[in-house]
């Protein structure tokens, strides 16, 4: 594929990025008043709901029929693995939410990448080159950084590691939906948002959470179709072109626009040990990014 071909897949990804990263620092802000299993579950439904009516106005202006292939039968069992993925990674990233700073958990969502990379590389046989494996070190050693909590003892933070779990959960999610792209990506979003979001408000329901105010609902359930649809929309599109380990790649840059988005929502000075894992988080980034595209 040659730069031409490939850049419109790589803008996609990145602006699957910049809208991701809405998501830490306004969840944050939601948290005060929504229970995070909640929280979870609405983010995604939001994402579902919001795609399903995009879907049906495409299907009501289009002349003709999109194109797109729809899911099948054999698709099934990728389908289950990434609602279900989908179900407890939210889960685990709100829970962490609510024990880390927004900037934080928006850097530590950067191990997507090194998760995503490996688990391409060991089950799917997808090339990772050598500097890329350089990348995932540095971003994996920013994140021990970013998770060691305070105090002088060698320990880490619950919160941090709640993260870190749910990153390992997208980047087997972000394989499966990789054996997807060529499928219908609107479709695709529909299914796990509403498959996904009515699993979490289960849990969550289940675990005793309040039901929020209409105001809180509308507000989760506009930033899940903002920050998770329209961005799960254009990254399947991405994986379409340039696999599942490149877009996690260009996709890393969503965890700096969340931190500084976060830095200037909440006001708050970074920590010394938050600018070096920044640091480090650059230079990892740098190095997973693909050249020669």
């Amino acid at each position: 594929m040659g730069r031409s071909g490939a850049g419109k897949f790589v803008a996609s990804a990145l602006l699957a990025a910049c809208l991701y990263a809405l998501s830490t620092p306004f969840s944050k802000v939601l948290l005060a008043s929504v229970g995070s299993s909640m929280m979870a579950g609405l983010l995604y439904l939001g994402a579902g709901l919001g795609m399903a009516v995009l879907s049906a106005v495409r299907a009501r202006v289009a002349s003709s029929a999109s194109g797109e292939a729809p899911l099948e039968r054999s698709d099934a069992p990728y389908v289950a693995a990434m609602v279900l993925l989908d179900v407890a990674a939210p889960l685990l990233l709100m829970g962490g939410l609510t024990h880390a700073t927004p900037e934080n958990v928006t850097l530590l969502n950067n191990f997507e990448i090194a998760a995503t990379s490996v688990i391409a590389f060991l089950f799917f046989r997808e090339r990772v080159a050598p500097r890329t494996w350089a990348g995932i070190a540095v971003i994996t050693c920013a994140c021990l950084l970013l998770s060691l909590e305070g105090g002088g003892a060698l320990s880490f933070s619950a919160g941090s590691l709640m993260v870190l779990a749910a990153c390992v959960c997208w980047g087997v999610e972000n394989n499966c939906t990789s054996r997807l792209s060529e499928r219908d990506p609107m479709q695709i979003v529909v299914v796990k948002g509403i498959g996904s979001g009515l699993g979490a408000l289960a849990v969550a329901l289940l675990a005793g959470d309040a039901v929020p105010s209409l105001p809180d609902v509308a507000a989760a359930l506009l930033l899940g179709f903002v920050a998770y649809g329209l961005s799960i929309f254009f990254y399947v599109y991405a994986q379409r072109g340039i696999g599942a380990a490149r877009t996690s790649a260009y996709y890393a840059v969503n965890p700096f626009v969340g931190a500084l988005l976060s830095l200037a929502l909440f006001r708050t000075a970074p920590a010394p040990t938050f600018l070096v894992a920044l640091a480090l988080m650059a230079a990892g980034t740098w190095l997973v990014t693909p050249r020669g595209e």
